[in-house]
């Protein structure tokens, strides 16, 4: 059962207890037990809105940044990855396997001059940071499973004949 009321939240955490449990075939308040003890487990950890910042006319830069960064001992990457998780400009830090970049960062900035300044200004002076690299999101198309621009269903290429 809580599998099922992770994954209909994941996609409408603002559905009531009630919706949910109809949706699932439950009592009511068994959904409402298990949603409040999930949040004091930690396994929800908030809840919050996919906004098209574009569409909202306040355009925002959003940018990832691969992060190369030499390990503490006895430490590995997590007190460096805690560290850039503070800063406030950072949405998400992920530990990546296979990249050319150890850390991951998700950050948002007014301007691509705002990013710029974070990285060399905070990320690249930290002690155990070797490179990074800055990459600008141009579009979204798809955020947590929300589509931000209708897909064309149709296929509107020109068709050449032989």
């Amino acid at each position: 059962m809580r599998e099922e009321i992770l994954k209909i939240l994941e996609k409408n955490s603002r559905l009531s207890a009630a919706d949910i449990a109809a949706m699932i075939g439950v009592a009511e308040d068994e959904v409402a037990e298990a949603i409040a003890e999930m949040e004091k487990e930690k396994i929800i950890c908030g809840y919050s809105a996919v906004i098209n910042w574009e569409k909202a006319n306040d355009e925002k830069v959003m940018a990832q940044i691969g992060v190369k960064i030499s390990p503490v001992r006895g430490e590995g990457f997590d007190r460096i990855a805690e560290r850039i998780s503070r800063f406030e400009e950072v949405d998400s830090v992920y530990l990546m396997s296979g990249a050319s970049h150890d850390l991951v960062l998700t950050i948002e900035g007014e301007s691509m001059k705002d990013i710029s300044h974070f990285v060399y200004e905070k990320i690249a002076p930290m002690e155990t940071v070797l490179s990074t690299s800055t990459f600008f999101v141009l579009k979204k198309y798809k955020e947590h499973n929300m589509l931000f621009n209708e897909l064309r269903d149709t296929d509107e290429r020109i068709q050449i004949m032989p």
